[in-house]
C-alpha cells in the first residue's frame, strides 16, 4: 500500500511538470510537422504513455529538422495528454472506485443532442430517485421490515398456528385481523409516502433545459441529460447537474446563485465563466471551439473542485486555464442572475447534491425505549400467566399443546396496537406544534420523537444567530493612536472631507508603507490615516451592492453579516460602495468623486484560513495594493508587531464586540507578477493544489502594515435573557458552545444571564495534560461557578480525562466552550450521552449540524447563516424564545399524553386477557376463548380506540400555569410517567377490574351463563369508557364526542351482532342493573382509591391550580 502511494505521489508530481512543460511548448511545436501516418499509427495503439511527452517534443524538433510536410495536430496531443493524466490518475487513486476522473473534449459534440467526446461513457444518467422501493420490491421489504421485530413476529406467528387443529382456540380472523390492520396501516402510510417520492421525481425528472446543438437549441428533459452536453440555464431556473460555467450573459463574466438548497445558507454566491470561453463572440461559437476540459473523480466537497481547461489558440499556441470551485454550478443550485451555457460534468448520482445527500440516522426516543422494556415483561407476564395455568390443570395429556393454546388466548397481553396507536399521536402532537400561532413558522422533521422534548436536561446552544440575531452593527474603529465610535462618527467624516479637498487619490505613488506618513507630514497625520483605514473597509470584502430601480436606494449582498456591517459603516461616514463586478470595484468618495479599483486577486475567507484577502489595481494610479482582514490571533502572526492589538482586542471582547483585524501591503509590479506566475503554477496543478496554493499565498502573507482593528455588536434575540432565566427554573443546564473568544462568549454569557450575578466564572486554560487534571480538581472545590474554557483546553480534557471532566462539568450551573470546533461540539453532545444526560443541541449555521445530529433533540434556527441547521434538525424554530413554548408546553403534553396512552392501551389488553384466565380457570382450566370473531377485532378498535385515543387532547394544567411555574419540568426529567411503578399500578388494576367483572358476573348471573359472553363483555366496554372519563383532566368537545358516540356504536352493533347478543334478554331489567352494579363495583373501587390518593397526595401541578 505504501509502495502505491509513493507511486501516486510521484505520478502526480510528474503529471504536474509534464503539463507545465507542455504548456510552454506551445510556442515551439505550433509550427512542427509530422507523419500523419504515424501519428493515425500511435492513436490506433492506443493512448501515449505519460512519460513520453518529453521525448515526443524532441522527436517533434528533429522531424521538423528534417523537413516533414504533414503537420501535427496540438489539439489532439491536447487531448491525449489530458486523457493520459486522467487514467493515470484513476489507475492509481480510484483502485476500488466506482468514481472516475473525466476529460471531455469540447469540439467534438457532433451535433445533434449527442454529447462531447469523453474518455469514457461510463456514467450514470441524470435522474433524480428518492423512492424507496419498486413494483417487485414493495412487497418483500415492507413486510421484511416489519417482521424483523420481534413482536410483530410474535403476531404472525399466533395467527400461523391458527391453521393447525390442535392449537386453534378462536376464529382465524381474530388473530389476523389485528395484525392485518397494523400492517395495512403501515402500508398504506408507507406506500403513500413512496407515491410522493415518485411525483417529485417524475416532476424533477421531467423539467425541460435547453441544449446547446449543431442544430440550434434543443428541449430536452432533465433525465436525458449526459456529461459533454451544453445546457443553457435562465434566471431563477435550476441547475440540473453539475457544470463548469463556461458563458453568461453578465457583461462581468459572472453570476450569481442561489444555493439554500445546496449547503443552507441563504446569501447569493458568485460564479465566474471560464475566461477564454466567456470571450467567444456567440454560444454557437462554443461547438466549434476546440477546448478539453479536465474534471477530478467525483466527491462530496461543494466548496473545493480541480480541473483544468486546456485551449489552443489562433496562433496555435497551447493554454491552460486552471478551473475551481468558483467556475462551477453545482446541481439543485439555482441561477440568481444572467443566462448561463454550462457543460455537464457531473450527472445523477455522481452530481454533489446527490452525493450530499444521505438518510440521517432514525433517532429513537426514551418513551420507546422505555415502552420496548415494559414489552419484554409483558411477553414475560404473558408467558408465567399461561404456565400457571398449566400448572393449577395439572400436567395431564399432551400439556405443551395446552400451554401453547393458554400462550395463544391470552396473547392479548401483547398489546399489537401500541405501536400503531403511538405512531398517530405523534403525528397530532407534530400537527399541534406546526400550527401552534404563538411559534409561527414552526417545522417538525422528525415526527418520532415529540415527546422527547418533555425530557430535556441539557441545552447545548451554539451563540452567533442563536443567542444573538447575527445582525451587525458597526460600535468601535480602533487604528493604533485613536479610537472611534458610533458618537464619533463625524469626526472621521471631517478627516475624510480633509483629504479629499486635497485632490490627492486614495491610493499613494510610492510602494513605501511609511509613504502616506512623509505625504502627511505637511497635513494632518490622522486625517490620512483615517483616509487609508476607510478605504480598506471599503475595498476588502465580497460585498455586492444590489441598487432598487425605483428608489436608486443600495442595499448590500454578501455571505458574513460582519461585511455588510463594515460596508454600511463605510457608507455612512461618505465612502459608498457603488459598484462591484468580477474585475472592478467602484467607491464614491464624500465630495462625489469616483474611485475605481481593477480587482486582480480575491482569496475567499475560509474557516481554516480564518482570514480573506485582496490584491486591486488603482486604474488612475496604477499602485498595486494587497488588503487582508481576519481574526487577530491570525492576523498578529502575518501582520508587523504592535503594541496595541492584543490589549485592544480584549478589552473588545469584553464588550461582547466581534473583532477583525485590517491589514496592506503595497506590490511593485514585478513583485506581483512573480506571485501571479506561481499562484497559476499551484493553480494548475492537479495533485495537492489546494496545498500548493497555500503555500504561494502565505509567501505575500508576510510583514502586512497593520492598519486597523473593528468591533461589530451581534444584538440578543428578543427575550433571550427571560428564555434562558425559565429554562434554568424549569431544571435544564445550559451550555454555550461557540467559535468566539474567551473574552466575547464570557460577555454575551453574562449579558445574556446565561450566569447569573450571584454566580462565580471559573475560567480553565491549559496546555498540558498534568495542568489539566489540577485546574479540574480545583474546579471541584469551587461552588456555585460557571465553567468557561478554550478548544484547547477543552482537546486536552476529552483526551485524557473525558469522565472527570463531564462530571464535575455537569455540577456546574453552566458551562461556555470557546474556539470550539464543529466536531468538538458534536463530542461533547456524545459525551453527555453516554453519561445518561438527555440532550437537545440548537444552532443555526452549517458548523453546528453534527452537533443538532448527535443530540437527542436537534433544533435548528432558521436565520443569517442559511437553512442548512434547520433541514438538519428535528424541529425547525425562528427565534431562540420559541424554545419556552415547544418545551414546556409541548414537550410536556407530548411526553404526558404518550405516556397515558400507553398505559390505556396496555390495560386494554391485560384487563380481558384477566378475564379469559379467570373465565378458563373457572370452567376446568379449559382452553376456549371467551370473546371470538368480531367482538375481538371491535373491541381493539372501533369499541375503544376513539375514547383511548382522545386521551391525546388531555391537559393536565394549563397554559398559564405551565409558564409560570417551569419548576413542574422538573418531574417530567424523572421519568416517573412511564415507569415500572406506574406499569405495576396498571397490572394491578386489570387484575382486579378483569376478575372482579368475569367473578361477579358468573354469581349475579349463575342462572343466565348462556349469556355470560353478552354481560361480561358490556361491562368490559363500559368499565374501559369511564376508565377514560376518570383521567380526563380537561374536558372538550371531542373527547366527548368519543365517548358519546363510542357507546351508542356498541348499543347499535348488538342488533347487528345477535349471534353474540341475545336482544330479548338484554332489554330486561335484570340484564341492566345487574350490568350496571358489575360496572359500579369494578370502576368505584379503582375510582375511590384515585380520589383518596390525590386527596393525601396530590400532583404538585394540582396544588398550583386551586
Amino acid at each position: 500500500m505504501m509502495h502505491e502511494e509513493e507511486e501516486l505521489h510521484s505520478s502526480h508530481q510528474h503529471h504536474d511538470v509534464e503539463l507545465q512543460t507542455f504548456s510552454r511548448s506551445g510556442a515551439t511545436l505550433r509550427n512542427n510537422s509530422f507523419d500523419e501516418n504515424s501519428l493515425l499509427a500511435d492513436m490506433e495503439m492506443g493512448e501515449p504513455d505519460i512519460g513520453d511527452v518529453d521525448s515526443d517534443s524532441k522527436s517533434a524538433q528533429s522531424k521538423l529538422k528534417r523537413g516533414a510536410g504533414v503537420q501535427l495536430s496540438l489539439m489532439q496531443r491536447l487531448r491525449n495528454f489530458s486523457r493520459s493524466i486522467a487514467k493515470r490518475i484513476d489507475v492509481f487513486s480510484s483502485k476500488g472506485s466506482r468514481y472516475h476522473s473525466r476529460t471531455i473534449d469540447l469540439n467534438n459534440n457532433g451535433g445533434g443532442t449527442a454529447p462531447a467526446k469523453i474518455t469514457t461513457t461510463s456514467y450514470p444518467a441524470n435522474v433524480t430517485r428518492n423512492q424507496k422501493y419498486n413494483f417487485l420490491t414493495f412487497f418483500p421489504v415492507v413486510l421484511y421490515n416489519q417482521f424483523k421485530f420481534f413482536f410483530n413476529l410474535y403476531f404472525l406467528i399466533v395467527a400461523l398456528s391458527q391453521f393447525i387443529p390442535a392449537l386453534q382456540v378462536g376464529f382465524l380472523f381474530t388473530y389476523i385481523a389485528p395484525l392485518a390492520f397494523v400492517l395495512t396501516v403501515t402500508m398504506m402510510k408507507e406506500a403513500w409516502d413512496d407515491y410522493k417520492r415518485w411525483r417529485r421525481d417524475v416532476e424533477v425528472n421531467s423539467q425541460s433545459f435547453q441544449q446547446l446543438t449543431d442544430e440550434g437549441l434543443v428541449t430536452v428533459p432533465s433525465s436525458a441529460i449526459k456529461v459533454g452536453h451544453l445546457i443553457v440555464v435562465n434566471t431563477n431556473q435550476r441547475v440540473p447537474a453539475d457544470m463548469v460555467l463556461l458563458r453568461t450573459t453578465e457583461k462581468s463574466g459572472a453570476s450569481f446563485i442561489r444555493t439554500d438548497q445546496l449547503d443552507g445558507e441563504t446569501d447569493w454566491k458568485l460564479r465566474r465563466a471560464v475566461a477564454v470561453t466567456q470571450k467567444l463572440p456567440s454560444d454557437a461559437a462554443l461547438l466549434s471551439f476546440k477546448a478539453s476540459f479536465y474534471a477530478e473523480k467525483p466527491k462530496k466537497d461543494i466548496y473545493s473542485f480541480v480541473g483544468n481547461c486546456m485551449t489552443v489558440d489562433e496562433a496555435n499556441r497551447s493554454q491552460v486555464e486552471p478551473l475551481s470551485a468558483e467556475n462551477t454550478l453545482w446541481a439543485n443550485t439555482v441561477v440568481a442572475s444572467g443566462t448561463v451555457v454550462g457543460l455537464t460534468i457531473y450527472t445523477g448520482p455522481e452530481s454533489r447534491a446527490a452525493m450530499n445527500t444521505s438518510s440521517p440516522q432514525t433517532k429513537v426516543g426514551l418513551l420507546d425505549m422505555e415502552i420496548n422494556q415494559l414489552s419484554k415483561v409483558l411477553f414475560g407476564l404473558l408467558l408465567v400467566l399461561s404456565f400457571i395455568m398449566v400448572v393449577i390443570k395439572g400436567f395431564k395429556g399432551i400439556w405443551p399443546i395446552y400451554y401453547f393454546r393458554f400462550v395463544l388466548l391470552f396473547s392479548s397481553i401483547i398489546p399489537i396496537s401500541l405501536r400503531v396507536n403511538l405512531d398517530m399521536a405523534k403525528t397530532v402532537y407534530s400537527l399541534f406544534i406546526m400550527r401552534d400561532k404563538h411559534i409561527p413558522d414552526t417545522v417538525v422533521r422528525t415526527s418520532t420523537i415529540p415527546e422527547e422534548l418533555g425530557r430535556i436536561e441539557y441545552l447545548l446552544s451554539d451563540k452567533t444567530g442563536t443567542l444573538t440575531q447575527n445582525d451587525m452593527v458597526f460600535k468601535k474603529l480602533h487604528i493604533g493612536t485613536i479610537s472611534f465610535s458610533k458618537d464619533t462618527l463625524e469626526d472621521i467624516r471631517e478627516y475624510l472631507h480633509a483629504t479629499g479637498t486635497s485632490g490627492t487619490t486614495t491610493a499613494v505613488t510610492e510602494p513605501s508603507p511609511m509613504r502616506g506618513y512623509r505625504q502627511a507630514s505637511t497635513r494632518n497625520k490622522t486625517a490620512w490615516r483615517v483616509h487609508e483605514v476607510v478605504m480598506a473597509l471599503a475595498l476588502c470584502h465580497n460585498v455586492s451592492p444590489v441598487i432598487d430601480d425605483q428608489t436608486q436606494e443600495i442595499s448590500y449582498q454578501a455571505s458574513s453579516p460582519d461585511e455588510v456591517a463594515l460596508v454600511k459603516f463605510t457608507e455612512s461616514v461618505g465612502v459608498t460602495l457603488v459598484g462591484r463586478s468580477v474585475s472592478t470595484i467602484t467607491l464614491r468618495l464624500p465630495h462625489n468623486q469616483i474611485e475605481e479599483f481593477e480587482v486582480l486577486q480575491i482569496f475567499p475567507f475560509s474557516s481554516e484560513r480564518k482570514r480573506m484577502g485582496i490584491i486591486l489595481k488603482h486604474t488612475s494610479t496604477g499602485q498595486i495594493i494587497f488588503y487582508m482582514k481576519g481574526a487577530d490571533s491570525v492576523m498578529a502572526r502575518i501582520a508587523m508587531p504592535s503594541d496595541w492589538l492584543d490589549e485592544e482586542c480584549g478589552n473588545m471582547a469584553r464588550e461582547g464586540l466581534r473583532t477583525l483585524v485590517f491589514g496592506c501591503k503595497r506590490l511593485s509590479e514585478r513583485h506581483y507578477q512573480e506571485f501571479v506566475q506561481e499562484l497559476t503554477r499551484a493553480k494548475s496543478s492537479i495533485y495537492d493544489r489546494e496545498e500548493k496554493v497555500a503555500a504561494v499565498l502565505q509567501s505575500i502573507e508576510t510583514d502586512l502594515e497593520l492598519l486597523a482593528l473593528t468591533g461589530v455588536e451581534d444584538k440578543l434575540q428578543d427575550n433571550v435573557k427571560d428564555t434562558l432565566e425559565t429554562l434554568r427554573n424549569a431544571g435544564i443546564k445550559v451550555w454555550m458552545l461557540t467559535g468566539d473568544k474567551i473574552e466575547t462568549a464570557t460577555c454575551i454569557a453574562v449579558s445574556s444571564k446565561l450566569v447569573s450575578r450571584t454566580q462565580g466564572i471559573f475560567t480553565l486554560l491549559v496546555h498540558t495534560k498534568e495542568e489539566a487534571w489540577k485546574e479540574l480538581n480545583d474546579f471541584a472545590d469551587k461552588g456555585d461557578s460557571c465553567l468557561i474554557i478554550d478548544g484547547g483546553s477543552l482537546q486536552l480534557c476529552l483526551d485524557n480525562c473525558p469522565d472527570l471532566f463531564v462530571s464535575l462539568a455537569c455540577k456546574a450551573p453552566a458551562v461556555v466552550c470557546c474556539r470550539c470546533s464543529p466536531q468538538q461540539k458534536a463530542e461533547i453532545v456524545t459525551l453527555l450521552k453516554k453519561n445518561g444526560k438527555r440532550t437537545c443541541a440548537i444552532g443555526d449555521g452549517g458548523n453546528d449540524v453534527s452537533m443538532i445530529q448527535a443530540a437527542h433533540v436537534g433544533i435548528g434556527i432558521v436565520g443569517k447563516e442559511g437553512k442548512q441547521a434547520s433541514l438538519a434538525a428535528d424541529f425547525s424554530i425562528t427565534q431562540f424564545s420559541h424554545l419556552t413554548r415547544l418545551i414546556l408546553w409541548h414537550g410536556r403534553n407530548s411526553y404526558k399524553r404518550s405516556a397515558r396512552l400507553s398505559h390505556f392501551v396496555i390495560h386494554r389488553g391485560l384487563i380481558i386477557s384477566f378475564i379469559q384466565a379467570v373465565f378458563s380457570a373457572m370452567f376446568y382450566f379449559a382452553a376456549i376463548a371467551i370473546y371470538n370473531g368480531w367482538l375481538m377485532v371491535g373491541y381493539a378498535t372501533c369499541y375503544t380506540m376513539a375514547p383511548v385515543f382522545s386521551l391525546v387532547l388531555d391537559e393536565d394544567v394549563t397554559e398559564d400555569i405551565a409558564f409560570r411555574y417551569p419548576e413542574l419540568y422538573q418531574q417530567l426529567q424523572k421519568g416517573r410517567e412511564l415507569s415500572y411503578r406506574t406499569f405495576l399500578l396498571w397490572v394491578m388494576q386489570s387484575i382486579y377490574q378483569g376478575g372482579v367483572i368475569m367473578l361477579l358476573a358468573i354469581f349475579l348471573f349463575e342462572s343466565s351463563l348462556i349469556n355470560i359472553v353478552a354481560i361480561t363483555f358490556t361491562t368490559l366496554i363500559l368499565s374501559e369508557l369511564l376508565n377514560v372519563a376518570f383521567e380526563i383532566h380537561k374536558w372538550n368537545r371531542w373527547i366527548v364526542l368519543s365517548e358519546v358516540l363510542t357507546f351508542f356504536l356498541y348499543f347499535a352493533s348488538m342488533f347487528v351482532l345477535r349471534s353474540y347478543f341475545d336482544i330479548t334478554f338484554i332489554f330486561t331489567w335484570d340484564f341492566m342493573w345487574k350490568v350496571a352494579v358489575l360496572t359500579v363495583v369494578s370502576c368505584l373501587p379503582v375510582y375511590l382509591a384515585s380520589y383518596i390518593k390525590q386527596k393525601y397526595d396530590p400532583p404538585s401541578y394540582t396544588k398550583l391550580s386551586l
